[in-house]
C-alpha cells in the first residue's frame, strides 16, 4: 500500500528518534527520501533528539542518498510505527482504495465455517415467480428507480453462458404494474429466460441510459457471494455476522447472493465500504468472490428457473437495518479477547503467578492506588517507591523488585520534582547507583485527559521495559464525572491498557474526599466513585493520626537524650564511661552531664542540635496506612512518621494506640482528644515514678539489696505505696520485705 504525505508524517509521531541507533535513524531518512519528502521533514523530526541533533546534518545526508542502493521504503516506517503502537485506520480514511488493495482486519473474526451452526436451504415446492420478483423490487428499489435486468445470454467458446447488457429503461413501479397487468406472467414483462442460464438483475438503481458503473445513481447495495464452502455454512455465517442484508437469494447452484446495504454517499465511499465488508466476510470464512465489487454488478434474479433449480428469494431485511448500525456492532464485538478456557485443561499445568513488585502487596503487571489526605506526603512516598524499585531496596518495610520505573509528574514544576528526588536520596543516605533506572515525564501545564495521554505514554514507553509506571496525581488527568461509576470505570480502563501493552505495573495517586470521614472504611475514603477502591489490585490508604503535645514532647526528649549521649560519648569519653544507665533515659540528667563536662564549643554545638531536633519533631506528622489487597492477605496496619522528606515506620509503638480522626464524630473526637491527653499525662507520670524508684534503688542498695522500709523512708511515702510501686516495676522484685534487681 502506498502512503501519502499526511500518513507518513503521522507515522513519524510514533517513532522517537532518541530510541534509535544510527542505522535506524538513517533508514527513516532513506524512506522519506524515496517517498518524495523534503529533507526538512526528516530534520524537524530528528530535532526531537536534542542530545544527538546537529543542524544541517539531515540535508547533507539527503544528498548522499541518491547513490544508495539500500532497499528502504515507506514500509520500513510502517513497521517501526507499528512496533510503537500505531495501528492502520479501519474506517477507510485516507486515499481511495485501489481494487487490489488489501486492508488487514485481523480483529474482526467472529465465527468460522467450523464454528457456525449450519442453516439449511428449504427449496419451495410451490412458488409464485411473479410474487418473488415483485417482493424483490419492492425491497430494493424506490418506485421511480430505473431497474437493470438481463434475461438473454450468449455462449462463449468454452461453452459458458454469459449475460448480455440487458434492459435498463423501466422503473420498478412500471415493472410491478406490468406484472399485475399480465396477471403475473413473468415472460410477458421481462422476456423469456434461457432455462440453461437463468436470469440476472442489477441491485443498484440506474439512470435509465446504460448499465455501467457511471450509470448507477445511488450506491445502496453490494453483492456478497461465495461458493467455496457448502451452502448451509454460507447461510449460517451470513446470519451470524448479522450483515444488513436487504435480500437473500438462492442462485440455483452452489451459492447464495446476499444483497447487503452499503448506503454510501459516493463511489469512493462505496469502494471503501465494500472492501471492508469483503475483508470481514473473508476473515470469517466466506471467501467472497471479489469480481462482484462493482456497483453495477448483476446478481441472480429470483422467480426464475436455472436448469432444474429455482432461483428464489429466501429472506428479506435480515440482520441490522443499516450499514452504520452493523459497523458499530462489528467494531464493538471485534476484540483481542482470549478464548474460553477449561479449568480441567489448566489444572495440572497451572501458570506461574507474576512475581511480586512490592513484597506481599503488589505483583508485577498489576495496579495499585495510593490514597491519602492532603499533606500526607503522598508524592514523597511515591518518589521513595521509585527509588526503592530502581535500587532494589525496601519501601516502608516491604522489599521491592529491582528494575526501571517511569514517574509521570503531573503536579510539580520540573525543578521542584528533580530536587525532590535528590532530597529523598540524600535523606535516605543512599548512594545513587541506578539513576539510569528512573525516568521522569514532567507534564505540568501540558497534560491531557488520560484517554488521550495513555496512547502517547504507551508509544513512548513501549521499548523502555519499565517494571512500573507511577502516575501522580490522577485528578490532573481524570476524564468525566469523578462520582460517576461508569465514567470512572472507563477512566480506570486506561490503566489496564498501560499495564497490558507495556507489561508493567501501574501505580497511581488520589486524594481523600472532602469533609468528615467518620465511620468510613479505608477503601471508601478516596474521593469520587467507589470504582477507585475496587479497581486496583492493591489499595493503600494513609490517614492522619492526632499527635498530642505530650507525645511530641516525649519524642523530643528521646531525641534530645540521644543527642546528649552522642555528644558526651564523642567529646568526653572518660565521663561517658561513668554515666549511670538510668541517666541515659533522662533528658534533664544527660543535659546536666553535658553542662558539667563539655567544653564551650561542644556545648554550643549541642544546643544548636537540640533546637534543630525539637523543631524537626514539632513539624512531624503521623499517619496510619491500611491496605486492601486482591492478591495477598491483608497486612497489619502500618503506623508511619512523616519526617520531611521521608516516611518511616514507627518502631517505638508510640502511635499504636492512637485512634484515627476519621473514626470519630466531632463530638467523640473532642472527648477522645481530652481522654488521650489525660491518658498520656498519666503514663508520663507513671514513667517518672518508675524512674524515680529505680534511681533511689541504685543509690541506697548495698550489694544489690534494699529493704522496702528504706525505700519508703527515702521517698517519703508509706510502705504500702512503696510496695505497689515496686510490684509495678518490671525491673525490681520484692520478697519478704527485700527488693532486688531482676536479672534479665
Amino acid at each position: 500500500m502506498n502512503y501519502d504525505n499526511e500518513n507518513l508524517e503521522e507515522l513519524l509521531e510514533y517513532i522517537n528518534p532518541s530510541t534509535l541507533d544510527y542505522q535506524e535513524w538513517l533508514n527513516v531518512g532513506l524512506a522519506l527520501k524515496r517517498s518524495g519528502y523534503d529533507a526538512s521533514v526528516w530534520d524537524a523530526w530528528s530535532a526531537q533528539d536534542a542530545a544527538r541533533y546537529h543542524p544541517g546534518e539531515c540535508e547533507k545526508k539527503y544528498l548522499t542518498f541518491d547513490d544508495c542502493d539500500t532497499p528502504v521504503t515507506a514500509g520500513t516506517l510502517v513497521h517501526m510505527a507499528k512496533e510503537n503502537g500505531w495501528m492502520p485506520k479501519s474506517s477507510g480514511a485516507g486515499k481511495a482504495l485501489d481494487w487490489d488493495d488489501i486492508i488487514d482486519y485481523d480483529d474482526y473474526q467472529i465465527t468460522s465455517p467450523e464454528q457456525t451452526e449450519q442453516k439449511p436451504i428449504m427449496i419451495p415446492d410451490n412458488w409464485n415467480p411473479a410474487e418473488q420478483i415483485a417482493k424483490y423490487l419492492e425491497t430494493l428499489f424506490e418506485p421511480d428507480d430505473f431497474v437493470g435486468y438481463v434475461t438473454e445470454c450468449w455462449q462463449n467458446s468454452d461453452g459458458k453462458y454469459l449475460p448480455t447488457a440487458g434492459s435498463y429503461s423501466r422503473t420498478a413501479s412500471q415493472l410491478i404494474q406490468e406484472l399485475q397487468k399480465y396477471q403475473g406472467d413473468f415472460d410477458s414483462v421481462f422476456g423469456t429466460p434461457n432455462p440453461s442460464c437463468g436470469a440476472w438483475i442489477r441491485f443498484n438503481p440506474l439512470d435509465g441510459k446504460g448499465a455501467k458503473n457511471e450509470n448507477v445513481t445511488e450506491f445502496r447495495f453490494a453483492l456478497v457471494e461465495s461458493d467455496k464452502i457448502p451452502i448451509e455454512q454460507q447461510n449460517g455465517i451470513l446470519h451470524e455476522l448479522q450483515l444488513p442484508i436487504a435480500a437473500l437469494v438462492y442462485s440455483g447452484k452452489k451459492s447464495l447472493h446476499a444483497i447487503v446495504r452499503i448506503d454510501a454517499a459516493n463511489y469512493d465511499e462505496y469502494r471503501k465500504r465494500v472492501e471492508f465488508l469483503y475483508q470481514v466476510c473473508d476473515r470469517n470464512g466466506l471467501q467472497v468472490d471479489r469480481q462482484n465489487k462493482n456497483p453495477s454488478r448483476l446478481s441472480r434474479m429470483p422467480g426464475v428457473m436455472r436448469g432444474e433449480q429455482k432461483q428464489f428469494l429466501l429472506e428479506t431485511n435480515i440482520g441490522f437495518s443499516s450499514w452504520n448500525e452493523w459497523k458499530d456492532y462489528i467494531d464493538g464485538i471485534s476484540d483481542d479477547l482470549p478464548e474460553f478456557e477449561s479449568m480441567a485443561s489448566a489444572w495440572e499445568h497451572m501458570p506461574e503467578l507474576a512475581p511480586p513488585l512490592i513484597e506481599n502487596v503488589l505483583r508485577q503487571g498489576h495496579k495499585m492506588l495510593l490514597a491519602g489526605a492532603s499533606k500526607a506526603g503522598k508524592s514523597f512516598a511515591l518518589i521513595e517507591l521509585c527509588i526503592a524499585i530502581a535500587e532494589g531496596r525496601k519501601w516502608l518495610g516491604w522489599q521491592c523488585a529491582q528494575g526501571k520505573v517511569l514517574y509521570v509528574n503531573l503536579e510539580l514544576d520540573r525543578a521542584s520534582c528533580l530536587h525532590r528526588f535528590k532530597d529523598v536520596y540524600q535523606a535516605l543516605q543512599l548512594q545513587p547507583q541506578n539513576l539510569n533506572a528512573i525516568d521522569i515525564w514532567n507534564l505540568r501545564g501540558v497534560s491531557e485527559p488520560l484517554d488521550k495521554l495513555a496512547p502517547k505514554l504507551i508509544r513512548r514507553a513501549r521499548k523502555r521495559n519499565y517494571l512500573a509506571v507511577i502516575v501522580d496525581p490522577i485528578y490532573k488527568v481524570i476524564t468525566g464525572d469523578e462520582n460517576s461509576a461508569d465514567q470512572m470505570a472507563n477512566f480506570c480502563n486506561q490503566f489496564d491498557k498501560i499495564c497490558h501493552q507495556l507489561e508493567c505495573a501501574v501505580i497511581y495517586c488520589h486524594h481523600h474526599s472532602k469533609g468528615a470521614q467518620g465511620g468510613k472504611r479505608s477503601m471508601d475514603r478516596a474521593s469520587g466513585s467507589g470504582v477507585f477502591a475496587r479497581d486496583p489490585d492493591a489499595l493503600l490508604d494513609m490517614t492522619d493520626l492526632n499527635l498530642t503535645p505530650e507525645i511530641i514532647t516525649q519524642i523530643q526528649n528521646q531525641n534530645a537524650t540521644k543527642l546528649c549521649c552522642d555528644f558526651l560519648k564523642e567529646s568526653a569519653p572518660e565521663v561517658w564511661a561513668d554515666v549511670p544507665q538510668d541517666d541515659t533515659f533522662s533528658r534533664s540528667a544527660m543535659l546536666k552531664h553535658c553542662i558539667d563536662n563539655l567544653n564551650q564549643e561542644a556545648y554550643q554545638a549541642l544546643q544548636a542540635a537540640l533546637i534543630e531536633s525539637d523543631k524537626h519533631v514539632s513539624e512531624m506528622t503521623a499517619w496510619r496506612m491500611e491496605g486492601t489487597l486482591r492478591e495477598f492477605p491483608r497486612f497489619p496496619v502500618k503506623n508511619l512518621w512523616f519526617r520531611y522528606p521521608l516516611h518511616e515506620e514507627d518502631k517505638t509503638g508510640i502511635l499504636k494506640d492512637l485512634q484515627l480522626d476519621v473514626q470519630l464524630s466531632p463530638r467523640q473526637y473532642g472527648a477522645k482528644k481530652g481522654h488521650a491527653k489525660q491518658s498520656a499525662q498519666a503514663k508520663a507520670k507513671s514513667a517518672d515514678k518508675t524512674a524515680e524508684l529505680l534511681n533511689t534503688f541504685d543509690m541506697v542498695n548495698v550489694d544489690g539489696i534494699v529493704k522496702i522500709t528504706d525505700i519508703a523512708e527515702f521517698l517519703g511515702i508509706s510502705r504500702d505505696t512503696a510496695e505497689r510501686r515496686v510490684k509495678k516495676c518490671k525491673e525490681l522484685s520484692l520478697e519478704n520485705g527485700t527488693i532486688r534487681r531482676v536479672t534479665p
